[in-house]
């Protein structure tokens, strides 16, 4: 059985992340994908983010009714820092014999995985699978190579789905005051003017 990972601060999910696991779900037959909010991510240790349970709420809602896509609360409920290694070979370790893990990440993001926590370690765990970000161009195989010997060999990149939405200018548009109803699930614009989220930014 093959499992996709979509890993995030999810601050807030948005129709951009759900379009990016269903591609992958879809095109390499995933039996699901989780998606797994990121507790204290070591990355954005200097940014503010929304109360984790605020970000566990939004992913629940945006994916209910929803059959091949889950929600892990591992990350969360993990004190320190998240590393995704760390989550990756707890997954794994959960695993039954011939299943396989598929790291979902965007182009971005693999551009800066020799600065993560053992890459090494991680593409010996799972294989990656790359996602088009806006402005930012296909990720070098040759140069990654060199810095994580085997990369390119653990890497599948899509070209689809080209997703123009991210959650900074989201949470720009709500402290604004502007709509952001076709760019999150109904559910979550709901929640988020509820609780007032990202009112004062």
């Amino acid at each position: 059985m093959n499992i996709g990972v979509l890993g995030g601060t999810f601050d807030p999910i948005h129709l951009g992340h759900l379009l990016v696991a269903e591609e992958a779900r879809a095109r390499l037959d995933l039996a699901e994908v989780l998606f797994v909010p990121a507790g204290e991510p070591w990355l954005k240790a200097n940014n503010a983010i929304s109360p984790a349970q605020h970000r566990l709420e939004m992913v629940r809602l945006a994916i209910a009714g929803e059959a091949y896509f889950k929600l892990s609360a591992m990350e969360i409920e993990r004190a320190g820092p998240t590393y995704t290694v760390d989550t990756i070979a707890e997954l794994q370790a959960r695993l039954g014999a011939g299943d396989e893990l598929f790291f979902i990440l965007g182009w971005d993001n693999l551009n800066q995985l020799p600065q993560w926590r053992e890459p090494s370690r991680l593409i010996k765990l799972c294989r990656l699978v790359a996602v088009p970000r806006v402005d930012f161009a296909l990720p070098e195989l040759s140069s990654l190579e060199a810095a994580i010997p085997g990369l390119s060999q653990r890497v599948i990149r899509l070209d689809e789905p080209r997703v123009d939405v991210n959650a900074s200018e989201i949470r720009r548009r709500v402290a604004r005051g502007l709509s952001i109803s076709r760019l999150v699930p109904e559910a979550v614009e709901r929640y988020i003017i509820e609780n007032k989220l990202y009112a004062r930014e």
